[in-house]
């Protein structure tokens, strides 16, 4: 216990709660004071008073930004270009004609659905790469995992085995953070699967990819394996120093700092702030590289271990990279963006060209063309209905059906 705050000891101060929320929590831990049921004009009312302040106190804010932290952007140059800028109508015009439409600019993405019961679990990861002008391809993997396969040992020492791995796994369907493998199969392999289709695969000029091109799960080596992360990062060095023109756009970014610089700018504005590089020393601290099946890895005949190889990746690759943010529209929210530092204008003009043409969204609608193709082709039902014929006919119709999926959901 902390005497002069009296709070436990690594706890927050006893206002952090009452500053966020603007009440204490103590009056927050007092049910007496709930309300009991809901009075809809109530809530409507307390929400609409919420909402109208919250966005009043953001737009008091974006003048004193613009004016001092947007010169300091330029003025510190943490990345080559860095500063705010403008596009015109006619830079959007010639995005459009000249790449967009033509297909010189082609998105990817990709999905993943996992079908999980007790003696199988199907993984199945699908990838679409569009362009505007018809280029349309589709790629798919899926993987098996079995925990009983057939085996000439003792029957009882094989059913012991088996319990024992499947108490260490999760839940049908429930997240499992001890489960490596289930994690390797899902999302890390997606996320590396479109980047290398976007490298090896597609035949445009510009690639446009969804998310951050060095995401988290690739960095980090999922599934207890450093593997990936080397195949990974092989991938992104090739794709951000050798290719070069490339945009990625993600959906919902970890950090709220270039969000809020972003809702200050205005209608078709965008900004150069930093490299990716600042990025990647935050994962550097916080991964863990001391795995035991890490091994180390040749550069040029230097040899270097996993922690060294991502420092590398941080100063030879990352380095290279641009990240900023743009909005399209007035109504639309801003969106970070990440491209090479020798193309972050250009491909912060085509982020902002293929985003106008869904102004309420404000977010590239090849990207949108790109997830809608991927799910459409290998969604829920792309797999959920042969495998339950497969079952049938193995005679097992319902038998391992868990109960949300006996009542469709």
């Amino acid at each position: 216990m902390d005497e002069k705050t009296g709070t436990e000891l690594g706890a927050p101060p006893r206002d952090a709660f009452e500053a966020a929320f603007g009440e204490s929590l103590r009056s927050v831990l007092d049910v007496e004071s709930w309300r009991s049921g809901e009075d809809p004009g109530d809530m409507y009312e307390r929400i609409t008073a919420e909402v109208e302040t919250a966005v009043v106190q953001e737009q008091r804010l974006r003048d004193p930004i613009r004016g001092t932290v947007f010169p300091q952007i330029r003025e510190r140059q943490l990345v080559p270009g860095a500063g705010v800028y403008r596009a015109t109508i006619e830079e959007l015009k010639w995005v459009h004609q000249g790449l967009l439409f033509t297909g010189a600019v082609e998105a990817c993405d990709g999905t993943r659905y996992t079908h999980d019961t007790l003696p199988l679990t199907v993984a199945q990861i699908g990838v679409s790469l569009v362009a505007y002008n018809g280029q349309l391809g589709t790629w798919v993997q899926r993987l098996f995992r079995r925990d009983l396969r057939e085996s000439p040992g003792d029957p009882v020492e094989e059913a012991l085995a088996l319990l024992e791995r499947r108490d260490e796994r999760g839940g049908l369907h429930q997240p499992d953070g001890h489960d490596g493998l289930s994690r390797l199969a899902g999302r890390a392999i997606m996320t590396y699967a479109e980047r290398a289709i976007l490298l090896k695969r597609s035949s445009a000029p510009w690639r446009m990819g969804h998310g951050n091109p060095a995401a988290y799960e690739l960095l980090t080596g999922a599934a207890g394996s450093l593997d990936l992360m080397i195949e990974a990062t092989r991938v992104l060095e090739d794709l951000v120093c050798r290719h070069k023109k490339f945009v990625f756009v993600p959906s919902e970014p970890a950090g709220r700092l270039l969000l809020t610089i972003g809702d200050a700018l205005g209608p078709l504005e965008f900004a150069i702030v930093h490299p990716l590089s600042d990025q990647i020393s935050a994962v550097l601290e916080s991964a863990d590289y001391d795995l035991p099946t890490a091994s180390d890895t040749t550069v040029d005949g230097e040899r270097l271990s996993p922690r060294d190889w991502i420092a590398r990746f941080r100063d030879v690759v990352a380095s290279q990279v641009a990240v900023g943010v743009y909005r399209a529209s007035e109504v639309a929210p801003a969106h970070l963006f990440y491209a090479h530092v020798d193309h972050a204008h250009e491909a912060a003009l085509i982020a902002l060209a293929d985003s106008v043409l869904q102004p309420h969204r404000g977010f590239p609608m090849l990207i949108d063309v790109a997830h809608h193709v991927c799910a459409a082709t290998f969604g829920p039902d792309s797999l959920a209905g042969p495998l339950q014929l497969a079952y049938t006919r193995a005679g097992a119709p319902l038998r391992y059906l868990s109960e949300r999926m006996s009542r469709g959901r």
